[in-house]
C-alpha cells in the first residue's frame, strides 16, 4: 500500500477513537474519567503508530498533519481565549471588592505567596540538579534540537540587548490594543496590568457616580458570562484534543532521546512533586486540610496536568476556589488571573533554575552559595509575564538565562521531553494560584471554612 492508504487507515481509526470519546460524553462519563482515558489512549495508539512506522515516515508526518487540525485547533482555541479571560477576570474582581480598602491587602498577599513559592521552587529546582549530578550535563543534538535551538537564536536577540530594568518596562502596556491580540511574549503582563487600571478607575467611579459604576459593573458581569459559556464549549473538546496532541506527540517522538534525557525527566519531576508538597505544608501552617484541599481540587489539577494549559483552566480554577475552598470572589479572580502570568512555580521558577544550573559549568561558572542566590533572585524577578498557554517556559527560561549570560542552547536540546515535563508543570503553576487564593483568603478573614469543610461541594467540568 502506499503512503495515502495507510493515512487514510490511520485517520479512520483516528475517527474511530473520536466517536468513541463522544459516545462517553453521551453517557455523561465523568470529565476527568474522559481526559485520563483520552491521555492513555493517545500514548498507546501513538506508540503503536511509531513501532509500525519510524517517527520520522512520511506517513506519521502526513497523518499527524491531519490529526493537527483537532490537536493544535484545540490549543488555538485555548489560546483565544486567554486575554479575554484575563481581563474580564481581573476587572471583575474590582467589581466583586464589597470594601475597597482590602484591596491592597489581597494584591500584597497574591503577589507575596506566588512570588514567595517561586523562590522556593527556583531554590528545589537548583537541589534537584545537583542532587541527580546535572550540572554540566550535555546532551544529544538532533534534527530537532538542532531546528529548536536555531529559533531559540532568533527570539533570544528580543531579548539578549534589553536588561532587567528595560525587561520590566517592557510589561508595561503602551498599546492595549496591540497586547490584546497578544502580538508580544509580554503581552499577557501588559494586559493584567490595564485590567488593575480600568479595576481602579471603577472604584473610584463607584465613590462618585454610584449609578455609572453599577451599570459598568453590569456590563463586566455579562460579558464575564458570556465569555464563560465560551469556555464551557472549548472545555468539552479536551478530550479530543489531548487524544490527537498525545498521538502525534509519541507517534512522532525520538524514543532514544528521551531514554538519553531520562534522569533530567526524573530529577524535574522529584523537584515538582517536593515543591507540590511544600504547598501541602503551607496549607497545613494556615490550618488547612490538605487531603480535603486535594479532593477538592482534583478535577482542575487534572485539567491542567492534561490540557498543558493554565489559561484553559482559569474557568475551573475560579469556580472550585469560590464554590469548593471558601475563597471569596474577589481573591479568587486576583490570584487565578495573577498566577497566569506572574510567579508560575513549574514554568517560570523550577524549570528555568534547573537549566541555568546545569548549562552554567560548561562556561567555567562555580556554582557556589552566591551564584545560587543570583539565579534564584533573577527567576523571581523574571518570573512575571509568563504566558499562561504553552511556551511560557521556554521565555521564562531564555529571559534566565540571557540576563546570567548563559548560552540558551539547552532549552532545544531538552524539546523532546517538554510535553512530559510541562503537564507537571502546569499542574504545578494552577495549584499555587489557588494556593494563594486560599492563603489570601485566610488572612483578610473572607475564608469560608463551613464551605470548605463541606465534602458535597465539588466542582465538576461536565
Amino acid at each position: 500500500m502506499g503512503t495515502t492508504a495507510f493515512v487514510i487507515i490511520i485517520l479512520l481509526v483516528f475517527a474511530a477513537l473520536l466517536y468513541g470519546f463522544y459516545w462517553l460524553q453521551k453517557k455523561h462519563y465523568k470529565f476527568s474519567t474522559r481526559v485520563f482515558s483520552a491521555l492513555a489512549v493517545g500514548i498507546v495508539f501513538g506508540a503503536i503508530l511509531q513501532l509500525i512506522f519510524s517517527a520520522d515516515s512520511d506517513v506519521l508526518a502526513e497523518a499527524t498533519s491531519w490529526m493537527g487540525i483537532v490537536g493544535n485547533g484545540y490549543v488555538s482555541l485555548l489560546q483565544m481565549l486567554v486575554m479575554p479571560l484575563v481581563f474580564i477576570s481581573i476587572v471583575g474582581a474590582f467589581t466583586r471588592l464589597k470594601v475597597s480598602e482590602k484591596l491592597g491587602k489581597i494584591a500584597f498577599n497574591v503577589l507575596a505567596t506566588l512570588l514567595g513559592t517561586t523562590a522556593i521552587a527556583a531554590a528545589i529546582g537548583i537541589g534537584s540538579v545537583l542532587l541527580f549530578g546535572l550540572a554540566g550535563t550535555t546532551f544529544t543534538e538532533g534534527a530537532a534540537e538542532t531546528a529548536r535551538i536555531a529559533e531559540l537564536a532568533n527570539r533570544q536577540e528580543a531579548i539578549a540587548d534589553l536588561t532587567i530594568p528595560e525587561q520590566i518596562v517592557s510589561f508595561i502596556p503602551n498599546n492595549i490594543f496591540s497586547d490584546l491580540a497578544g502580538n508580544r511574549a509580554t503581552s499577557t503582563i501588559a494586559v493584567v496590568i490595564f485590567a488593575a487600571f480600568v479595576g481602579v478607575a471603577y472604584l473610584g467611579l463607584r465613590r462618585k457616580k454610584e449609578e455609572d459604576a453599577a451599570f459598568f459593573a453590569k456590563i463586566i458581569n455579562s460579558l464575564q458570562s458570556i465569555i464563560l459559556r465560551i469556555v464551557t464549549l472549548v472545555l468539552r473538546l479536551t478530550p479530543y484534543g489531548i487524544l490527537a496532541l498525545m498521538t502525534a506527540t509519541v507517534a512522532t517522538s525520538d524514543f532514544n532521546a528521551i531514554l538519553d534525557l531520562g534522569t533530567f525527566v526524573l530529577a524535574s519531576y522529584v523537584a515538582l512533586i517536593t515543591v507540590f508538597l511544600i504547598h501541602m505544608i503551607i496549607l497545613m501552617l494556615f490550618q488547612v486540610s490538605p487531603i480535603r484541599y486535594l479532593k477538592k481540587t482534583f478535577t482542575v489539577l487534572s485539567f491542567a496536568f492534561t490540557s498543558r494549559s493554565s489559561a484553559g483552566a482559569l474557568p475551573l480554577n475560579i469556580e472550585t476556589q469560590t464554590k469548593a475552598l471558601g475563597v471569596d470572589d474577589a481573591t479568587a479572580n486576583f490570584a487565578a488571573s495573577f498566577g497566569l502570568s506572574i510567579g508560575q512555580n513549574g514554568c517560570a521558577g523550577v524549570y528555568p533554575a534547573m537549566l541555568a544550573i546545569m548549562v552554567a559549568p560548561t562556561t567555567g561558572q562555580t556554582i557556589d552559595l552566591a551564584y545560587i542566590l543570583l539565579v534564584i533572585a533573577v527567576v523571581v524577578i523574571s518570573s512575571f509575564g509568563v504566558a499562561g498557554v504553552g511556551g511560557g517556559a521556554t521565555f521564562a527560561s531564555l529571559i534566565v538565562l540571557s540576563a546570567l549570560n548563559l548560552p540558551v542552547a539547552i532549552v532545544g536540546l531538552v524539546i523532546s521531553v517538554e510535553p512530559l515535563i510541562d503537564m507537571a508543570r502546569t499542574a504545578l503553576n494552577v495549584n499555587d494560584s489557588m494556593l494563594a487564593g486560599v492563603i489570601t483568603s485566610k488572612q483578610i478573614g473572607d475564608f469560608n471554612d463551613q464551605l470548605f469543610n463541606d465534602e458535597n461541594a465539588v466542582v465538576s467540568s461536565d
